[in-house]
């Protein structure tokens, strides 16, 4: 029988199983309030497992995904399209603070205030900040959890590891080539730990969210709806005064794009997945939109693996949730280090499982704002979490819609455009 249980729960999606989490911690919370300190230390389980894979998992992520562009690939095309995936990334952060700024999702809530003064002492310059992406000692970055400094040195790192497995010395190639499966080993094993994390999310969530709605009262779903709507709004103005305006600087149709690619929409809203959905993105670019399959069998699965804008976008209205919900809001310095953070760790962390939450806990690291369990940081990652599914179906759309848009344009610039199909 338990083996049984055991199956039928991990058959269901953990998306689904983290909301029902969600709605039954917020009852729980309301009728039996007095059981939530008891519960709590399951939900701090749970918070320090994440931070158990946060840095192993943005070091492996981000070598591979780095060393696995052929270096004869960034040509025209290459720059093109992985200067387009940073850009619209850089935009997407900006609608994200925008309209967590304008919304102030998490005022209200007042977790608690004491992590103010600590997080405004992390907080050095904006110029500082730049300079101390360049670690002197990157494995010191690395044991203490220094997010920017490790993504900068898995980049350069993965690219050098790329250059020597594309080497005429045979000794170099060989030795690199196995490197890379080394590494590609082990980040595919921290994907897998970072799957058992995730079936252990819904028991997680459920003892943090009946923490919080039972020491604060139920009065926090309406902030959480602020986030919903705040978030949506800025998926939308990504696509229309982006990704649209693009299209038409570049003399394509924006209404004709929208019909064509809401096959690979859809599919992607449905089953929030931007690799799950590249079968159907390829057959789009190429039946509907005409791209040359030399252009979109290089620039489509990369924007699977290193673009995402809407997951980008989603960093910065969650991250000024956060910090509402401390009651410490983010300097603009502090924001623009969000800006920075979300687009570099946008090149290795798309296809990880549990990319959303991975990420989030990133670049709050970057902030100053520390998932130390049982903190009152801790407590709003976990309401965030709790609605990660409303969110990540509008995401993964944009991020789908991101990438047809870039590859479209590309094809353009590069005289690969079937022009004929966008005259029908």
């Amino acid at each position: 029988m338990k083996k049984g249980l055991l199956r039928a729960y991990l058959e269901v999606p953990v998306l689904q199983k983290i909301l029902a989490a969600l709605v039954l911690g917020i009852i729980a919370g309301i009728v039996l309030p007095g059981y939530a300190e008891t519960l709590k230390p399951l939900g701090d389980l749970f918070v320090r497992l994440l931070k158990m894979l946060v840095m192993p998992v943005v070091l492996f992520s981000l070598i591979v995904g780095s060393a696995s562009i052929n270096p004869a690939k960034l040509g025209r095309v290459g720059v093109k399209i992985i200067l387009y995936y940073l850009l619209t990334s850089a935009f997407a952060v900006f609608f994200g603070l925008l309209m967590g700024n304008l919304f102030k999702p998490g005022t209200g809530i007042e977790l608690g205030t004491g992590a103010g003064k600590a997080i405004e002492a992390k907080a050095p310059s904006l110029v500082q900040t730049l300079l101390n992406v360049v670690p002197t000692n990157p494995f010191a970055a690395i044991s203490s959890g220094q997010v920017l400094p490790t993504i900068f040195f898995a980049i350069i790192f993965g690219i050098a590891v790329s250059y020597l497995m594309n080497s005429r010395d045979e000794r170099l190639r060989t030795s690199s080539e196995t490197l890379y499966r080394v590494l590609d080993a082990s980040a595919e094993a921290m994907y897998k730990i970072v799957g058992g994390v995730m079936q252990y999310a819904p028991i997680g969530v459920f003892a943090l969210i009946y923490y919080v709605v039972g020491k604060f009262g139920p009065n926090v779903a309406g902030p959480l709806v602020k986030v919903v709507v705040a978030v949506y709004i800025g998926l939308t103005l990504q696509i229309l005064l982006v990704y649209l305006v693009l299209l038409k600087i570049y003399g394509l149709d924006p209404v004709k794009f929208l019909k064509k690619a809401k096959d690979a929409m859809i599919t992607a809203f449905v089953t929030r997945s931007s690799s799950g959905t590249l079968p159907v993105t390829m057959r789009v670019a190429e039946e509907e939109m005409g791209v040359d399959r030399g252009i979109f069998s290089f620039t489509l699965p990369l924007g699977a693996t290193i673009n995402m804008d809407g997951t980008a976008l989603y960093q910065g209205v969650t991250v000024l949730f956060v910090a509402y919900a401390i009651g410490h809001p983010l300097t603009l310095g502090q924001q623009l280090v969000v800006v920075l953070t979300a687009v570099l760790a946008s090149i290795g962390t798309a296809g990880v499982p549990g990319a959303g939450a991975i990420m989030l806990a990133m670049v709050l690291q970057s902030v100053g704002l520390d998932l130390t369990p049982g903190s009152p940081v801790a407590l709003a990652y976990a309401m965030i979490l709790g609605i990660d599914a409303i969110l990540d179906m509008g995401r993964t759309m944009v991020n789908v819609t991101g990438d047809l848009t870039g590859t479209t344009i590309v094809a353009k610039t590069e005289g690969e455009l079937d022009l004929s199909k966008w005259e029908k």
